[in-house]
């Protein structure tokens, strides 16, 4: 898990970088009469980077607690990038206000990736 970890959080870091400088860059037009569209799309950026940094400390956590919990931290970090940062972007570049019902499930799997962080580290 470990190599997987760091592999994902190399990308997933890469990735936040390079939509960030999309979004200041490339969309800084497309948002200037769309204020709330690029702080959504700020928002998801800001967890993006958040998580890809958990995501190296999954698998940092993986080789000192070896536990089915940090590995569970990991994909749920993981799946909440995809499901929370995920469907800002969307939203931001779309206006497609019913993406906004995904976003809570990513920021759920955020906590319960910290919580399965936390469990791991103390089981």
């Amino acid at each position: 898990m470990q190599s997987t970890f760091v592999l994902l959080a190399a990308v997933n870091g890469f990735l936040g970088v390079a939509l960030g400088a999309f979004a200041a860059h490339g969309l800084a037009t497309y948002f200037s009469d769309k204020p709330r569209l690029e702080a959504n799309f700020k928002t998801g950026v800001q967890y993006h980077f958040y998580h890809a940094l958990a995501l190296l400390g999954a698998a940092w956590a993986s080789s000192e607690w070896p536990s089915g919990f940090i590995s569970a931290a990991g994909w749920l970090f993981l799946l909440g990038i995809i499901l929370f940062s995920g469907s800002l972007y969307i939203l931001s570049l779309t206006g497609k206000r019913w993406l906004g019902a995904i976003t809570p499930l990513g920021g759920v799997a955020f906590l319960v990736g910290w919580v399965c962080l936390c469990i791991g580290v103390l089981a």
